[in-house]
């Protein structure tokens, strides 16, 4: 983990190849079990993985109904290799106004028998990249990748 300026890093060594772990990222179904965490459930709307292609998914806990979560543009996929996304532009680069915007550069690179995971955050500015800090982005998106080394493993 670390911290620099306006962008926000984790990462993390998942036993499965970078096949499997971009299988667990493009699959809608699989998304799905590892996207939120838990006990939260999410739900994907749209993953048209293709620059300009759509990324909305939604959340709710409990009985509750689903609520919006990440609306999103993809702008860069390489299939087991790099995913670029970001919340300030919807599906077909339509600009958007984001409760909070970044730029997320995910990375899968093979290592020794398995892959290294790196979620790379671009803020606005520092300001923005605290109020994510604080909001848990450690703690939220950690998790998250726990989650996904899980599904995998």
């Amino acid at each position: 983990m670390a911290v620099n300026q306006s962008e926000l890093t984790v990462e993390r060594f998942i036993k499965a190849s970078p096949a499997a772990v971009w299988k667990a990222w493009s699959t809608p179904e699989h998304l799905e079990k590892w996207w939120i965490p838990a006990p939260m459930e999410c739900r994907v709307i749209k993953l048209n993985l293709r620059a300009g292609g759509g990324f909305e998914t939604q959340m709710r806990q409990g009985d509750e109904d689903f609520q919006p979560h990440v609306e999103g543009c993809f702008l860069e996929a390489v299939p087991e290799s790099r995913l670029v996304w970001t919340t300030v532009l919807r599906e077909g680069w339509r600009p958007i106004e984001p409760w909070l915007a970044l730029t997320a550069i995910i990375t899968f690179t093979p290592e020794g028998n398995g892959t290294r995971y790196r979620a790379h955050v671009l803020h606005r500015n520092t300001e923005d990249s605290l109020k994510h800090q604080e909001m848990g982005f450690f703690d939220g998106w950690g998790t998250v990748i726990e989650q996904l080394a899980k599904t995998v493993e």
